[in-house]
């Protein structure tokens, strides 16, 4: 993901770009797509290697804390809050920090790695609408209630795969944690576009704060970090805290800046393509012909509605 799991910057104009540099943002571009399209993989690979949810989210912040401190030092005053403040910060962390995590990668342990990539992304976008709708009267345009109906239809092929069809055992519980991680994702990004929260020093406050609550996490679901391999832990710990935690935060507000925030956004929609294969190549998890027309579908709704 991450989905992709980190803040998307607020739009914002692009800024004026030689071939050079617009090449360089659609590298960036590409290059958070290829770590967010992977995430999904190394995820369902922590079920393999014995890790639990909370284990892996545990890896994940600790590294990405570890990583981010010293600029949060830097940046946040007060620390680890900046001016987004206390109770908003930790809010947003309930949403979208640790909790957040152990929800999407619990739903790994169900599901297999393209339900994560399709699901959890593409629905995000219609929860959206329908909270803006319901509590703030926002109508959606029509382009975009278009792509919108398309990413549930999608969503109806990948997941029916599993719920009518006897594809994977209890694959439809992982599709119902990636809800509730889509909803958790669309309550946060409404809130912190309200709050305006800056997605740099956003992504660092919630990597620090998410600290707090793992023993909680910990103290529920008992780790099993002890008895996993130390490749495993490395592999969890580099991927999901430096390359999902920061280094896709980067590139994809490098992309936002140079090219603006709609181009950005259309990598996206490769995130679930990226996905599909590398399941089939690392995994061993080959999509079923309904699950890639599915897959295909929500790739077009994501672009639709995106582009309105």
């Amino acid at each position: 993901m991450a989905l992709n799991e980190q803040a998307t910057p607020p739009p914002a104009s692009p800024v004026p770009a030689s071939s050079r540099s617009r090449l360089f943002g659609f590298a960036c571009g590409a290059g958070a797509a290829l770590i967010w399209g992977i995430q999904a993989v190394v995820s369902r690979q922590s079920v393999a290697d014995g890790l639990g949810p909370v284990d892996v989210t545990v890896l994940r912040f600790v590294t990405a804390a570890i990583c981010l401190l010293p600029f949060a030092l830097v940046r946040l005053k007060p620390f680890p809050v900046g001016r987004l403040g206390w109770k908003k910060a930790l809010i947003l962390t309930l949403f979208a920090g640790a909790p957040f995590s152990t929800v999407l990668v619990g739903g790994s342990t169900f599901a297999p790695a393209l339900h994560t990539a399709v699901i959890a992304p593409s629905l995000i976008p219609v929860v959206t609408a329908l909270i803006a709708y319901a509590v703030m009267g926002e109508r959606s345009p029509a382009g975009r209630i278009i792509g919108l109906v398309l990413i549930v239809t999608g969503i109806g092929l990948v997941a029916g795969q599993g719920l009518f069809q006897g594809g994977q055992d209890g694959a439809w519980r992982g599709d119902l944690l990636f809800v509730l991680a889509s909803t958790m994702w669309a309550i946060f990004g409404i809130l912190a576009k309200r709050w305006g929260a800056d997605a740099f020093d956003l992504t660092i406050s919630l990597s620090i704060l998410s600290l707090v609550v793992l023993p909680a996490l910990a103290f529920v679901v008992p780790l099993k970090l002890a008895s996993a391999s130390l490749s495993a832990i490395a592999l969890q710990a580099g991927y999901q805290g430096l390359l999902v935690g920061v280094a896709s935060v980067f590139l994809y507000a490098s992309a936002n800046q140079i090219l603006g925030a709609a181009r950005a956004s259309l990598f996206l929609p490769l995130v679930p393509a990226i996905t599909a294969a590398a399941s089939a190549v690392l995994i061993g998890e080959w999509p079923s012909a309904l699950e890639l027309v599915g897959m295909v579908i929500v790739m077009a709704g994501m672009t639709i509605a995106m582009r309105s």
